[in-house]
């Protein structure tokens, strides 16, 4: 199979690349461990590739970008991770560190080179330190094909942000090691985009444009807030608490993804928790407004899983890391409560959201644009720093929860609706909210 060489790759996405000078560390004939043969090896993959190592590391513009890139040459001795390629790949994230720039890894590797034995595997260790020293500057992996071993497992899992090709060979196991019986479709980019591993399939065509877009969000921090955005839909404050209960559950109302896209003018989303779930029901990212990049972690009006509170707490913690400022919004009925998402870890995924928020090193903006349901809502939101539509409300949980709780009959719920003061307007009067919002610029 013919792979596209690691500088035409780079061609194809960037401009001005030059290679950094790293230089080559002492190496016996036949490598650190003698293995018979391997500096002929070696030799002949220099000469088939046009390259005297696995790796090219260097600096160049991806639009008007600058950015480290580590790019895997499969042509090597198939992108195999050996001494030199940790030695390059440090000196890249150190490189990166002192200039404030980001890293996109070009990730096209069978892991680690047999005929360097410990030593090989070793630089694993050396590439994890590197990057999670460079986390001051945003990382973007693009996972070509194959990305395989310590390849996948540092520098492609790792990234802030995970692009694939369409069809790539992504998993720990190469294809050689694997169980016989595995099935083969487990062990590819659009798997682990299912399972919330990978954030977007890119195809080669667009992925210069994917590339600018992402770094030029990365690269924006802002010490200012977000502001609320408007509200879409109905603007007349509710009589009652059952009134406000209804109007946050009209089929009609506007929804997060209305809401995210007029309030900005292009945006990324990020997709996954990175440990096996996604939830299509929250909504993560980063995008662009009035010149500046703000992240968003929004509910879209279903109970949230366990997926979805890891996701949102993983852009915040993101945002808090480059500078760059949150907006929540609320919609949920309430936290996933079934059997599999106790089974998924529900309370701890809703604890690691409310530290990522209590943690923030910058502001979050949250606005209430529909149901508010308990703590599964209450998660998403900043304190102190909440807004409400005039159609949504929050409470303690559901007037038919409440009901449950305190075994009052079913007819009773719309009073009670009342008695939680969850209207927008009674929120304001609590002070969990600062006021409710005016209507949304349309222009």
């Amino acid at each position: 199979m013919s792979r596209p060489s690691a500088r035409s790759v780079i061609k194809e996405i960037a401009t001005g690349f030059v290679d950094l000078d790293v230089p080559r560390s002492e190496e016996p004939d036949d490598g650190p461990i003698d293995w018979p043969g391997y500096r002929v090896a070696r030799e002949a993959a220099a000469e088939r590739s046009g390259e005297d190592e696995s790796v090219l590391c260097g600096t160049a513009r991806i639009g008007e970008v600058e950015a480290v890139v580590i790019a895997f040459e499969f042509g090597f001795l198939g992108g195999s991770i050996g001494q030199r390629t940790g030695d390059r790949v440090e000196a890249a994230f150190a490189r990166a560190v002192a200039s404030r720039l980001p890293v996109v890894s070009l990730i096209a590797t069978g892991g680690s080179r047999m005929q360097h034995g410990m030593r090989a595997l070793s630089q694993l260790q050396r590439i994890a330190r590197a990057a999670a020293g460079a986390r001051s500057v945003p990382q973007i992996s693009v996972l070509r094909d194959p990305t395989t071993g310590g390849g996948w497992a540092t520098l492609g899992a790792s990234a802030d942000v995970v692009l694939a090709l369409p069809e790539a060979q992504v998993g720990f196991a190469g294809s050689r090691v694997r169980p016989a019986d595995a099935p083969a479709e487990a062990y590819t980019a659009e798997a682990k985009l299912a399972w919330g591993q990978v954030d977007r399939i890119v195809p080669p065509a667009d992925l210069p444009a994917v590339l600018e877009r992402w770094l030029r969000l990365l690269t924006s921090p802002s010490s200012e807030a977000a502001e609320p955005p408007g509200a879409y839909g109905s603007l007349e404050l509710p009589e009652s608490g059952w009134a406000a209960v209804q109007a946050a559950r009209s089929a009609d109302r506007p929804r997060a993804a209305e809401y995210l896209d007029g309030y900005f003018e292009w945006r990324e989303d990020i997709s996954g928790d990175r440990c096996g779930g996604v939830d299509a029901g929250v909504l993560c990212g980063f995008g662009r407004r009035d010149g500046r990049t703000i992240a968003y972690a929004a509910q879209c009006g279903t109970p949230t899983l366990p997926a979805g509170f890891r996701t949102a707490a993983r852009l915040v913690r993101l945002a808090s890391r480059l500078g760059i400022p949150v907006l929540t919004l609320v919609d949920t009925p309430g936290a996933a409560n079934d059997a599999a998402a106790e089974r998924a870890g529900a309370g701890a995924a809703i604890a690691e959201l409310f530290e990522a928020v209590a943690s923030a090193a910058v502001p979050i903006t949250t606005l209430v644009i529909g149901e508010g349901g308990s703590g599964g809502a209450l998660a998403f939101a900043a304190p102190g720093s909440t807004w409400v539509t005039p159609d949504a409300y929050f409470s303690v949980t559901s007037p038919e929860a409440a009901a449950a709780i305190l075994k009052l009959p079913a007819d009773e719920v719309p009073a009670l609706a009342d008695r939680l003061r969850l209207r927008p307007q009674d929120l304001v009067d609590l002070g969990i909210a600062r006021s409710v919002v005016g209507p949304a610029d349309h222009g």
